[in-house]
């Protein structure tokens, strides 16, 4: 996205602040996506219990500031807002950098390091569970519960034999809840953390993985734990991957287990994808329950600012129901500026 309007100012150094900012550059982006799409949900022997079709605009706002401080830190900020109806900020976080220390980022609305890899498979639209699966068939549980109030430390960047290596910890003290407003506190919510690895060799290999920890011990009976690891490889313009995912509620014995594997070949402005997703749950000594399982076929070419992409997806065992199905077809045109 490009910034329409950026204003560089020179920050007043007052008597009662301790360290000052030295210059302040300030952005504003955005987009809007027209969007078409029809959604077929079956329910077996019961007969189609969904049906339809309909065209969207969604439209969205991206502010953003940035800045040094006296000794060498940097501050930004970032907030996404959702304008194609009722204003509503959708991503926010407040980052500091401190150059050889690494960098800690308050995550208000989303952007924990967790979070962002509960599917990191590759795609030319989106996920085959994002906006094209019913919400309650969503594998990437990993990171969820950490992503809203939560701090991420990440350490800086580290190269080591032709590798890049980024490691990460979140505290959330409101885990499963959201951020609690300034000043105030959320009293009913327990804690949680989490840790990433990831590494990146310039073969085009990189893996990486995750540990998510919900201390909701006096309430279930023992702490959640979530675990996820990837591998991806790029060649030329073919990238595939896979990635598993296992969730330990600490309820009952019952648990979810999530894959994902994708393959995308992407040259110049065009780029296609297909991908599966599987979500499953289980409990000790019990029958698993029936698996749903995710697959998307997906297209987007870019032309400048504009961006055309499509996608057909279809879930089966919809819904953790046998013999359910849902079909979703999307097509958008999407503007940045």
């Amino acid at each position: 996205m490009n910034n329409f309007k950026k204003i560089g100012l020179t920050a007043l150094a007052g008597s009662l602040v301790m360290t000052s900012v030295n210059a302040v550059e300030y952005g504003v982006s955005g987009n809007a996506k027209v969007e078409w799409a029809t959604q077929d949900l079956s329910a077996g022997t019961v007969g189609n219990a969904i049906n339809g079709r309909g065209i969207g605009v969604n439209t969205d706002l991206t502010f953003s500031a940035a800045g040094e401080l006296d000794n060498g830190y940097t501050i930004g900020f970032v907030q996404v807002m959702d304008t194609n109806g009722a204003l509503s900020n959708t991503s926010s976080q407040v980052t500091m950098g401190m150059g050889s220390f690494g960098t800690l980022q308050v995550n208000n609305k989303f952007g924990s390091k967790a979070n962002g890899i509960d599917d990191v498979m590759p795609a030319a639209y989106n996920e085959t569970w994002d906006g094209m699966a019913l919400t309650t068939d969503n594998p990437s549980f990993f990171g969820s519960s950490t992503a809203n109030g939560s701090i991420d430390y990440r350490i800086p960047t580290q190269e080591m034999a032709g590798a890049t290596i980024n490691a990460s910890y979140t505290h959330d003290s409101n885990s499963d809840e959201g951020p609690a407003a300034a000043g105030n506190v959320v009293a009913t919510s327990v804690s949680g953390k989490a840790m990433t690895l990831e590494i990146a060799h310039e073969s085009g290999l990189s893996i990486g993985g995750g540990q998510e920890e919900i201390d909701n011990g006096s309430l279930l009976g023992g702490d959640e734990k979530n675990v996820t690891g990837y591998v991806k490889f790029a060649m030329g313009p073919i990238t595939v991957g896979m990635q598993e995912a296992y969730q330990d509620t600490a309820n009952g014995g019952q648990d979810n287990e999530a894959d994902f594997w994708g393959v995308a070949y992407t040259a110049g402005n065009i780029s296609v994808s297909y991908g599966e997703s599987t979500l499953a749950t289980v409990e000790t000594g019990v029958t698993a329950a029936v698996e749903t399982e995710l697959e998307s076929l997906q297209a987007a070419y870019t032309m400048g600012a504009m961006t055309i992409s499509g996608a057909m997806s279809e879930t089966g065992n919809a819904g953790g129901t046998a013999g359910q199905t849902y079909e979703e077809n999307r097509l958008s045109v999407a503007f940045a500026f």
